[in-house]
């Protein structure tokens, strides 16, 4: 077992929360966005919300099971990864607004899909997560230091 395990999980866990902070924002920022991509039949559409899917960087039940039976934890693959980044298939918001460029016949408009309190809450939510890793960084740095200080004595 590597003395940098911990500090290597609390930089994926940083990385992985630095990801969804940046794609919640991203979401907030494009919620007005009635034409973000242009779909096949060369019509625009209204921007779809992006979510963030995280995993274990080591998940396979062999690795597990090798682990257990060497007695061995020397892989060092502790932590979280984004294994995608997933568009959310909620159907538009469809807004009535007969002025608006991209209205209908019958004057709707589709509104992206981004519900600004839920990207709020995802917001708050990585940043707690991120937090919590600083200072599991942190304590981790803490206890080496005092193991060097430990050997010069």
């Amino acid at each position: 077992m590597s003395i940098f395990n911990s500090i290597n999980s609390s930089a994926s866990g940083l990385t992985a929360q630095r990801l969804r902070m940046d794609t919640a924002s991203s979401n907030m920022a494009n919620a007005d966005s009635t034409r973000a991509t242009e779909n096949e039949d060369g019509e625009w559409e209204p921007y779809r919300r992006k979510m963030v899917e995280l995993q274990p960087k080591d998940q396979s039940f062999s690795s597990f099971l090798e682990k257990a039976q060497s007695g061995n934890d020397s892989s060092g693959k502790g932590g979280v990864k984004a294994s995608e980044i997933q568009d959310d298939e909620t159907p538009f918001k469809q807004v009535y607004n007969p002025d608006h460029p991209d209205a209908d016949g019958e004057g709707y408009v589709e509104m992206p899909n981004v519900d600004p309190l839920k990207e709020t809450v995802d917001m708050m939510s990585a940043t707690r997560s991120y937090e919590a890793n600083v200072t599991s960084l942190n304590a981790s740095k803490g206890m080496l230091m005092k193991a060097l200080e430990i050997g010069k004595q």
